[in-house]
C-alpha cells in the first residue's frame, strides 16, 4: 500500500477541486453577512498563510486565535496547520488570568483577534511573554491604535499577500496541528494538542451514518464555538465533504439561530443543551420554518428528557445526544437507535435517546470501578475510560497528565453506567456525585427529572453536608418566565422518576444558574455560593 500521509492539505485541495461553488455564509456583525465560495475561500487561505509566513510563522510556530465563528477564523483553521504551524484556539470566555496563562503556556507568537474582542485582550498585552505580532480580524481595513508595536489589519495583510502561496508537501501526519485548553472549573486550564492524523481521522468519522452522516448535500451550522474543541470538528469535516457552512458570528441569540436555520435551509447543527433550551423557548414564542433540519446534535452535558421530547415530538426535529470532551477531539459516542430498537416503545426509545449513546467506530470505551469493567446492567456505576486514534495521550507540558492518562487509557472523570445494549449513560462527574449514607446519588438523573417539569427552565443539583447522612442533594431551580411551581410540587413530580431516598431535601429557587465558558452548569460556584446552607433535620 502507498504510504500517504493523513494531513489537512488534502482537505483544502479537495474543497477547491470538487466543491468550488459551495458557500461559506459568514455573519460578522448584526448587519453584515459575507457569502464566500469555497474557491475564493481557498485563495484567501493561501493568502493568509503567505502573510503569516512573512511575519515569521514557520513549522511549529504557535498561532493563537481569539475570535467568534466566521470565515476569517475558518481561514486560520487551514492556513496555520497546512503551513506546518500550530493553531491555538483561545476560549474568549475564560477569566483574564486564564487567558494570560494559556497564551504564555502555549508560547503563542502571533495572535489573530476579532476587532470587537481586542479591547478584552489589550489590558493583558503587557503580561504576554512570547507574542510578537497581533492581527485584527475585522470588516474594517484599518488596524486599531494600540500601545503594542506590531498590530496589523487582517484584510490589509491579505491584500498584500500571494494567493499562489505553496504549502509544504512533506508534512508528517503526526505533526502537531492544533491546540485547545480545557475550560477548567478548578486550577489552570490544561492544554490538549491535536495532530494532523487525529484531525483527519476524526473528520472522516463525522461522515459515518453512526455519527453526523455529514455529506455534500448538507448545510451545517456549528453553534458550538470555534474556540472549543475545533467546533466539534465541523470546520474541517464540512470543507472536506463539501457541505455549505453557516458561521453565526458574534453575540448569537436563539432568535439569530432560528433565523439562520430558516433562511439558509440548515440541515445539521450542534450546540450545548442550554442553547437548545433557549432556542426551544424562542421557537414556541415566534415559530420559524425548521423543516430543513435533519439533525440537531447536543453535547457538553446531559439533555433532560423533556427537552429531547419537545424537539422530536413537538417540533418534529431529530435531536441526538453526543458525548465527548476536549481530550477526545471530541466525538466518542452518539445516541442513534440501532435496528434492534425498531420495535421499542416510545418510552423505551426515549430512555435510549437520553443516554450519551453507542461508542463510535475506532474508539474503545470501558466503564470501570474497583471490581474492573462493569456489567451492562443499567445500574452499576464506574468511571468511563476511553482510547483511540483521536484521543489525547497526555496534556501539553502539564504534570497533571498522570492523573488522567493511565495504562493507555484516558480516565474521563465521568461516572457512567452501561445499558443492556451497551449505551453509555453519564450519571455524574466524579467530583459532583452525592454520597448519602454510603450510597451514590446521581445529580444528573435528578436534574433531568426536574427539568421535565413544564415550569422548570433549568435545574442543577449539588451535595450539601448532612449531620446524619454525610451528604444530601439540594436542588437549585430556575423557573420559566411567567411560570410558577412550589418545592412540594416539584419534589412530588419527580417521585416516579427516581428512588425515594434520592429526592432532594430542599429546593432553592434562583434567577439563573452559573455556567462555565462553554455553557455547562458551574456547580463549583453553586457549592461556593451555598456553602453555608444547612439542611433542616427533624
Amino acid at each position: 500500500m502507498m504510504d500517504t500521509q493523513l494531513v489537512l492539505t488534502g482537505f483544502l485541495k479537495r474543497a477547491a477541486r470538487y466543491f468550488p461553488n459551495k458557500q461559506i455564509i459568514s455573519r460578522t456583525s448584526p448587519t453584515t453577512t459575507h457569502r464566500i465560495t469555497f474557491k475564493d475561500y481557498v485563495k484567501r487561505t493561501h493568502r493568509l498563510a503567505d502573510a503569516l509566513a512573512k511575519l515569521g510563522m514557520t513549522r511549529g510556530t504557535k498561532v493563537g486565535t481569539f475570535a467568534w465563528n466566521h470565515h476569517r477564523h475558518l481561514e486560520a483553521y487551514f492556513a496555520v496547520p497546512c503551513s506546518g504551524a500550530i493553531l491555538h484556539t483561545i476560549n474568549i470566555r475564560l477569566a483574564p488570568e486564564h487567558i494570560i496563562y494559556i497564551i504564555n503556556h502555549a508560547q503563542d507568537e502571533i495572535l489573530l483577534i476579532d476587532g470587537d474582542l481586542f479591547p478584552l485582550v489589550e489590558p493583558a498585552l503587557s503580561h504576554l511573554k512570547t507574542v510578537k505580532h497581533i492581527i485584527i480580524m475585522s470588516d474594517d481595513l484599518a488596524a486599531p491604535e494600540s500601545s503594542f508595536t506590531n498590530v496589523y489589519s487582517y484584510e490589509q495583510l491579505l491584500e498584500q499577500a500571494d494567493e499562489n502561496f505553496v504549502f509544504p508537501d512533506d508534512l508528517d501526519e503526526n505533526l502537531q496541528a492544533g491546540m485547545c485548553y480545557t475550560s477548567a472549573t478548578t486550577g489552570m486550564p490544561k492544554g490538549v494538542v491535536y495532530t494532523h492524523r487525529s484531525i483527519v481521522l476524526h473528520s472522516l468519522a463525522l461522515g459515518l451514518a453512526e455519527s453526523f452522516a455529514l455529506t455534500e448535500r448538507d448545510v451545517s451550522l456549528p453553534i458550538v464555538p470555534m474556540f472549543h474543541v475545533n467546533a466539534w470538528g465541523f470546520p474541517f469535516a464540512a470543507l472536506n465533504f463539501g457541505s455549505n457552512i453557516v458561521l453565526p458570528g458574534p453575540m448569537v441569540t436563539p432568535g439569530i439561530i432560528l433565523d439562520l436555520i430558516e433562511q439558509e435551509k440548515v440541515t445539521i447543527t450542534a450546540g450545548v443543551p442550554t442553547i437548545w433550551l433557549g432556542v426551544l423557548a424562542e421557537q414556541e414564542k415566534h415559530p420559524r420554518d425548521l423543516s430543513s433540519i435533519r439533525l440537531v446534535i447536543s453535547g457538553g452535558s446531559a439533555s433532560p428528557k423533556g427537552l429531547i421530547q419537545a424537539y422530536n415530538e413537538k417540533l418534529g426535529v431529530p435531536y441526538v445526544n453526543a458525548y465527548g470532551m476536549t481530550e477526545t477531539s471530541p466525538l466518542v459516542s452518539m445516541s442513534h437507535p440501532t435496528s434492534e430498537m425498531d420495535n421499542y416503545s416510545a418510552d423505551e426509545l426515549l430512555d435510549m435517546r437520553v443516554t450519551q449513546g453507542l461508542t463510535v467506530s475506532l474508539i474503545e470505551t470501558e466503564v470501570v470501578n474497583e471490581n474492573g469493567p462493569v456489567p451492562w446492567d443499567g445500574e452499576t456505576m464506574g468511571e468511563l475510560r476511553v482510547r483511540g486514534p483521536w484521543i489525547a495521550s497526555s496534556y501539553y507540558q502539564d504534570e497533571r497528565s498522570n492523573e488522567a492518562f493511565r495504562e493507555g487509557w484516558l480516565y474521563t472523570g465521568d461516572i457512567a453506567i452501561l445499558t443492556k445494549e451497551g449505551y453509555i449513560k453519564i450519571t455524574d462527574r466524579t467530583k459532583d456525585l452525592i454520597k448519602s449514607g454510603g450510597e451514590w446519588i446521581s445529580s444528573v438523573d435528578l436534574e433531568n427529572a426536574l427539568m421535565s417539569h413544564p415550569a422548570v427552565f433549568e435545574a442543577a443539583v449539588i451535595a450539601v453536608p448532612h449531620p446524619k447522612w454525610q451528604e444530601r442533594p439540594l436542588a437549585c431551580v430556575v423557573l420559566k418566565e411567567d411560570a410558577s411551581a412550589t418545592k412540594d410540587e416539584l419534589l412530588s413530580f419527580i417521585e416516579q422518576e427516581v428512588a425515594k431516598w434520592w429526592i432532594p431535601d430542599d429546593v432553592v429557587f434562583l434567577n439563573e444558574i452559573p455556567k462555565t465558558s462553554v455553557g455547562k452548569f458551574l456547580k463549583a460556584k453553586l457549592r461556593e455560593d451555598l456553602k453555608h446552607y444547612e439542611i433542616q433535620t427533624t
